[in-house]
Order: structure tokens, then sequence, then C-alpha cells
């Protein structure tokens, strides 16, 4: 996304043509390439022999891809080793300041501190525990809709992208209305084949409608997570500041987890054991979440890290300034941690794993993704017990390259 944007740029004003993304190395491209469910061999290969391996980019740029389980954690848990702020990009990249997203993704304490600070104490499972009446019902409303329907259903549309994309109206405090304006400005950023400029043109769009939304906050602030920010911290909290945490909350809670219901439900419906298990069963399905959690790991790729210095990581050393881009999908995969990782087991309790992340940039929204997934997929099979593919498995369509992995669609027959 941001790499490949910079780098393009950096191709166009050498003459070559908007061109394609698969003039950026493939070496780096491979993380982001899969199999189906699976991390592409390349990437297993590479993590097998060089957990650690540098990536010759042109133009004077380093990059470095992390693949190894520990040689990941120890990137993403080290503040002073590396930073995430956005001006190594502006600087470094080709992309202007002009297009920080804002937000904890791209910030370094002491900004980060404050600004999760803010925004912890309405991610407190006593604060989210508000919402669960109102996801239950969610879930049932889209289940009610789905079983109104004759024929094949979508779970992508009518099931994965409603839900979340529902659950965060309802955090923030925004019209119910405004779901699918939310919906396309989310996904434009993290798919590659929408042009160079589409994810930073979808993060200023997003920008600029929370803008308004922090506005009609501030004149009548409501009981959802903006509001709530409002009456607590008034203009201590700048509305950019704002708008960029508002943005941020929907960019890492909306297309994450929609990817995780949609390909969290193709698993069960190849694994009929563990269809069985969930219905009834909230152990079972919570040890199913965490395992489809680190089977799956949507988000392929950490936010990118910059050395602050010269820093060891697994035995190598990483020059300071060199980008680190740590890849998520092939550490939950890596067999150091996870013996016969790349099967997926109903039963395996896989704690430990990174699909969240490490560290202080950890998704801060974990246990809200969590209630969504627990309540989603035992209602999904105890509502629709003979559901079935509705075209071959190996008929679907998924993202080529994309941050957050997923599949274009996935049509089911709810009845036998």
């Amino acid at each position: 996304m941001w790499l490949g944007r910079s780098y393009l740029a950096r191709i166009q004003k050498r003459g070559i043509g908007p061109g394609t993304i698969s003039l950026l190395p493939d070496a780096l491209l491979m993380p982001l390439r899969r199999d189906g469910l699976d991390p592409v061999p390349e990437l297993t290969a590479r993590q097998a022999e060089e957990p650690v391996s540098k990536v010759p980019l042109p133009f004077g740029m380093d990059a470095w891809v992390v693949t190894g389980h520990d040689a990941v954690k120890a990137v993403l848990g080290s503040t002073d080793g590396f930073s995430n702020d956005f001006t190594h990009l502006a600087g470094n990249a080709g992309v202007v300041e002009e297009q920080h997203p804002g937000g904890l993704g791209f910030s370094d304490p002491p900004v980060h501190t404050r600004l999760r600070r803010i925004l912890t104490p309405e991610f407190t499972m006593r604060r989210l525990r508000r919402l669960t009446p109102r996801i239950d019902a969610l879930v049932e409303e889209r289940l009610d809709a789905m079983e109104a329907v004759d024929g094949p259903v979508d779970l992508v549309e009518a099931f994965a992208l409603p839900i979340p994309s529902l659950t965060i109206c309802e955090l923030l405090g925004v019209p119910y209305e405004d779901r699918n304006d939310f919906q396309q400005l989310a996904m434009e950023r993290f798919d590659l084949f929408g042009g160079a400029t589409a994810p930073f043109g979808a993060m200023s769009a997003s920008m600029s409608y929370f803008r308004d939304v922090v506005k009609k906050q501030r004149e009548n602030p409501g009981d959802g997570l903006l509001g709530m920010i409002v009456k607590e911290h008034g203009d201590s909290v700048g509305d950019d500041e704002l708008a960029g945490l508002a943005d941020g909350v929907l960019t890492g809670g909306f297309e994450t987890t929609a990817s995780m219901l949609a390909l969290g439900s193709l698993v069960l419906l190849q694994d009929p054991d563990a269809f069985a298990r969930i219905a009834h069963d909230e152990a079972a399905a919570a040890t199913f979440v965490e395992e489809a959690l680190r089977y799956l790991t949507v988000v392929q790729l950490a936010f990118p890290r910059f050395a602050r210095e010269d820093v060891e990581i697994a035995g190598v050393l990483i020059p300071k300034g060199d980008m680190v881009l740590c890849s998520l999908s092939g550490a939950n995969r890596d067999a150091a941690f996870t013996p016969d990782g790349g099967r997926f087991d109903a039963h395996r309790r896989a704690s430990g794993h990174l699909a969240f992340g490490y560290g202080i940039h950890r998704c801060i929204g974990a246990e809200l993704a969590r209630m969504e997934l627990r309540a989603a997929f035992p209602a999904l099979v105890r509502r629709f017990p003979e559901m079935r593919l509705a075209v071959p498995a190996e008929e679907l369509a998924f993202r080529k390259l994309s941050i957050v992995y997923g599949v274009e669609s996935l049509p089911v027959r709810l009845r036998g």
C-alpha cells in the first residue's frame, strides 16, 4: 500500500507509465501473495532459510522482510530499536506529509502513548460489554435477512461486511446510513490493485468525512466513542487527532473483521468437525476463533518499521534507517512457534499468535473483534446447519495482492 504507492510514484517520475504493481520486486510482493488460504511456498522456504532477508530496492531504498515468529516479535516489541513514525515515509519514500493518515499506526511515543491512553478506556471489556446485546441483534438481523432469500447467498455481502460495519457505526456513534461509504473507504486502502494513489485517496476522503462527524459531535456529543472522548477530553484532543483516531478504528476494525468472518466461514464449511463443535459450545467456539485468527492471519504485514539505529535481529544486522516489513502470516505459520502450523486444527489452543500484532502497536480493538467473531460464527452454524458452498472451492476468487487478505465472494446454499 504505502510502499507500492511511493515506489510507483518514483517510477512515474522517471517516465515509466502509471504501470502496474508487478513492477515492485517479487521478493517484496511475496508476503502479500497466497495460495488459497496458505502463504505461498516461497514464503515458507524463505522463512526456513533466511527469516530476516534483505530486499534491494531501486532509488536508494532498502527493505528487510522478517518472517520468523521470534524475529517478528523482536521487531514489533522494540520501540527503542524501531520507529513507526510517518515522517520516515514522507522523508524517504516519496510520500508527502499532508498524506499522514493520523491515528496510532504511524506514530511513536510520546504521541502514540497519549493517543492510546485516550482510546484505551473505550476498549476495556467493561465498556465493550455494552455492545454485546447490539452485536447479537445485528448478527440475528443478518441471519434473518439471509433466511428470507430464495437461492444462493453471498456470505461476504450478506454476512461478513455488514456485521463489523454496523458494529463500528454503533461504537463510534455515527449514522448507520453511512455504512456503504465506510465499506468503500476502508477497502480501497488495502487493495494494491486499486492504483498507486488509491489508498491515500481513500484516507483523505475518510478523514474529510470524520472531520464532519467530529464537528457534529462537538456540538452535540453522543454516547459513542467520539462523543465520550469529546465529553472527557474536550478541546485537549484536536479535530484532526479525533478524526484520525476514528479513521483508525474504522480501518482496523472493519475490513479485518469482515475478512475473518468470510474466511472463517470458509474454514467451517471445509471442516465438518469444527462446524458441529462450535454450534452450542462456547469454549469450543472461543478455541476455534483463536485458531482461525492464527491460521488465517488476514492482516498479512504489520505497519512498516524503520531502524532507529543499527539493530541486530536473529543474528542479522539491520542498518539504521532501513525499512522493515514483518510478515504476520509467515510468523503465525512458523514451525518453530507452532508445529504443523500449516494445518488448521479446531482443537488447537493457539495462544501467542500475532494476528493482532505485538507490543505497543498491538491492535487496540482485538477484544471487540473477538466479541464479533465469537457471536457470529456459532449463530451462523446454528441457524443454517445444512449450509454448504454453492460453487466448487477451487472457483473462489481471493485477493491477489492486499495487506488484508480476503475472498471476493463466498456463495453458499443455506438449505439441503
